[in-house]
């Protein structure tokens, strides 16, 4: 298995994967968007019937704090996950409908990284999350 699953990661922190983790974990290895916790507890429980909302909590708690996921608070109230792990990328979220799009912008990375230096700074890391409404 690859190193860089979310169940493989976990393993390798010494998590202890039950069943309902390994659900947990794959669920969200298999999501390309930004679920919370509730999103999170509906695909899994199509996987495991048996899943409950507080081991989804308590699961995604555990793989926050280990630093497998990030959590992202986009204004609106829900946390939402994404691995931890995902290649670079920044949020455009549309305050009308919360659609989160992902994109990289070179010119912005080498602003940010422009700005760090002016300021006697070598970037280690950043967040930028764009608020808006589509053009009409």
């Amino acid at each position: 298995m690859e190193n860089n699953t979310i169940i493989a990661r976990c393993e390798a922190a010494g998590l202890r994967m039950t069943g309902q983790r390994r659900v947990v974990a794959q669920v969200l290895q298999d999501s390309d968007d930004h679920p919370d916790v509730e999103e999170l507890y509906a695909r899994a429980s199509k996987v495991d019937a048996g899943i409950s909302l507080a081991t989804v909590y308590r699961t995604v708690k555990l793989f926050e704090e280990t630093g497998i996921l990030d959590r992202l608070e986009f204004g609106d109230g829900r946390s939402r996950y994404e691995d931890a792990e995902r290649e670079h990328h920044d949020h455009l979220i549309d305050i009308n409908t919360g659609e989160v799009i992902e994109f990289v912008d070179p010119e912005i990375e080498a602003l940010q990284e422009k700005i760090a230096a002016k300021l006697g700074y070598e970037l280690r890391g950043h967040k930028l999350e764009l608020y808006g409404v589509p053009k009409k």
